[in-house]
Order: C-alpha cells, then structure tokens, then sequence
C-alpha cells in the first residue's frame, strides 16, 4: 500500500483527499518509482475542477513527478533499481507516493540535477522549450508579450526569449513580481492591475505591435492579446488560468493576417524521439545557465488541497511542488 490524493468527484481544493492504495509489482515494460518531488501545475486545477474532463474517477492526479526507481518489469533495459528519474505522463498518477509507470515515459536525470529541480521544471520547462523553437520560432530582433511574466512558465519563458535575442514585455500583477520579470529577461513591465497592457504594448512598440503573444492566462486577455501583434503576428495560446477563451470569428485574424495556436505538450513529445529532443535542448539550457529556476515552494503530499489554492492565488512566482 502508499499514499495518493485521490480525486472522487470534481470541484475545489477540497476535493483532494490522501487515500491508501495498492501498487502491484511492475508489469512488462513498466518501472515502480518511489517518488521524491511531485510537481503542481495548473493543469492539475483544470482537471479537479472538472474543467478538463480526461481523468476518469477516481482518480489519481498529477502529471510530473521525479524519484528513484525501485524495481523494473519484464523487458526494461534501459533502467535498473537505483536509478533517478524524471517524467511526463498524460495518464495522470503523480500525486502518490509510490507509482507504476511505463518505462518509456521516463527520463533519466543528469548527476547534477536535484529530483526537486527536475520535479519542478518537466512540464514547465519542456513546456517553454516547445514554445519558443516549434510553436513560434523566436529569431533575434522580434518582439515578444509574455503574459503573467513572473509565474513559473512565465520566468522561464521570458529567459528562453531574451537569451534568443527577442525584446521581451512582461505582464505582472505587482512591482514585485516587475522585479522578478526584469530578472528574467524582460526589457518592459506592464503592472495589468494599473494600466492597460494593450496601449502599453501598443506605446512600447511604436503601433507596430509584437510578433508572438505568450498567453497563458485565456479568457481575460484573449482580445487585448490578438490586438497587440502586428501584422502578421502570431498569438499562441497556452492556458486559461482566468477561463476558457469565448468563440470568435476566425475571419479577425485577417485584418493583420495573424496567426493563432493552441498547443498541448503532450502532441510535442508524443514519440519518444521528440521526448528525447526536447528534454535534451532542456537539460543543456539549465547546464549553460540560458535558465535559471528559483527555489520551489513545497508541500506535504497531504497538504495537495492549499498546494492548489496557492498555485490558483497566484500567491507564488516560483513552481509548486508536492513532497510524499
């Protein structure tokens, strides 16, 4: 038996409960994992809301997470017992103690990488790295918006860019958070709660507006966003932590011939090849110092239920993780 939060029904933090629950010995193909470091996103939100319907319940949440492999199933032979490792899974699970997990989602972690480190920045910083080589290509000389600046993606996000030769203009909600921003990279701030981020980008850029729009945030800058590139601009939209985006006519994106994505994650890393690779431009980013990842805020695995109203306060600039 381990520990696990287990989702029965949808709705608020409340909703997180630590259970008891078995874990048979590894199958073919498969490795038990001891987990050390479960990292919290926002995803994590949508799915015990109820607004991502993709984890059936009961339900074990959680899709990053970093431990020590305790034993290995039939056919593995790229892990042995011992091992540290680092994951993304689609399939839910991460918020227990002790996992089952298919062998070919892991990754192993480099000798100088904590399990923190890697349970904090796997989905945020592999998010990022998609983000600005395949969704949108940033080239020296474009001018990049960055929305919630100094959130865990965000800072990520805005160091990627800048070391990328891109100005970057960074939203943020407070001067601390600003402070934060500039950290990372970004040559403007715009306070959102004080002055209107779409006349400052406008003011910043002269009227020409900016070549890709970072939006994590969904409903509540959705218009500003798509109004703030300039011609032939690409809006990409990543997240909807203030709601999902309303249904507009697509023929808007003409009258500057703009471009809008929805990525996923999990379609960028979806064979093990495009896991490697992108793990790899990763890994060699934190090494060189192109990212830096400040310290996380941690939680009792027990404790899921304020990890998620933190994460939903935005009452933290730094990753969220769960310690079992």
């Amino acid at each position: 038996m381990t520990k696990a939060i287990v989702i029965r029904a949808h709705g608020g933090p409340e909703v997180l409960q630590i259970e008891n629950v078995a874990v048979s010995e590894p199958g073919p193909g498969e490795l038990r994992v001891r987990q050390t470091a479960i990292g919290v996103n926002f995803h994590d939100c949508y799915v015990r809301s109820g607004l991502y319907n993709t984890l059936a319940l009961p339900g074990i949440p959680g899709i990053e997470a970093a431990g020590v492999v305790e034993a290995v199933g039939p056919g593995v032979t790229s892990f042995v017992a011992g091992d540290r490792i680092g994951y993304v899974t689609a399939n839910y699970g991460g918020y227990a103690e002790v996992r089952l997990l298919p062998a070919a989602l892991a990754v192993k972690l480099p000798d100088g990488m904590a399990e923190d480190t890697a349970a904090a920045v796997f989905v945020k910083g592999l998010t990022a790295a998609f983000l600005v080589s395949r969704t949108h290509q940033i080239l020296p000389g474009q001018t990049v918006l960055v929305h919630a600046a100094a959130g865990a993606i965000g800072q990520l996000l805005c160091q990627w860019a800048s070391h990328l030769g891109a100005t970057v203009i960074g939203t943020v909600g407070s001067p601390e958070k600003a402070a934060v921003a500039r950290k990372c990279g970004c040559a403007h701030t715009i306070l959102y709660r004080q002055e209107d981020f779409l006349s400052r980008t406008q003011e910043i850029t002269g009227g020409r507006g900016v070549d890709v729009a970072y939006d994590s945030v969904g409903r509540d800058t959705f218009a500003g966003s798509l109004s703030a590139l300039a011609v032939r601009g690409h809006l990409v939209n990543f997240g909807q932590s203030s709601g999902p985006v309303e249904p507009f006519s697509v023929s808007c994106l003409s009258a500057r011939s703009n471009s809008l994505t929805r990525p996923i994650l999990f379609h960028y890393i979806a064979t093990r090849p495009e896991l490697e690779a992108l793990v790899s431009e990763l890994f060699a980013a934190l090494s060189s110092g192109i990212l830096h990842v400040g310290e996380p805020r941690r939680f009792p695995l027990a404790e899921a239920a304020d990890a998620h109203r933190a994460l939903e306060a935005r009452a933290t600039s730094s990753a969220v993780l769960l310690t079992p």
